[in-house]
């Protein structure tokens, strides 16, 4: 089990939230935390059963400019 811990900026996530939401799903996570801060920024974490696609997930956030992603062991 993986853990992929993504952090967002209230901007990019106005601008990228629908096309997050739709990689989010196509790598079938489970979303284990969100929270969204009082000056809009997001903090999300997904737990992701194979590394490859944890690893993926994270690439593929990052690719999202002011999207931060990284992952863990669970």
């Amino acid at each position: 089990m993986w853990r992929v811990n993504i952090t967002c900026s209230g901007d990019a996530w106005k601008r990228y939230a629908i096309e997050f939401k739709a990689i989010a799903e196509k790598y079938q996570g489970e979303l284990i935390s969100s929270k969204k801060m009082p000056d809009g920024t997001r903090i999300m974490a997904y737990k992701i059963e194979d590394v490859s696609d944890a690893e993926a997930f994270q690439e593929d956030c990052a690719n999202f400019d002011g999207f931060v992603a990284d992952f863990e062991s669970l």
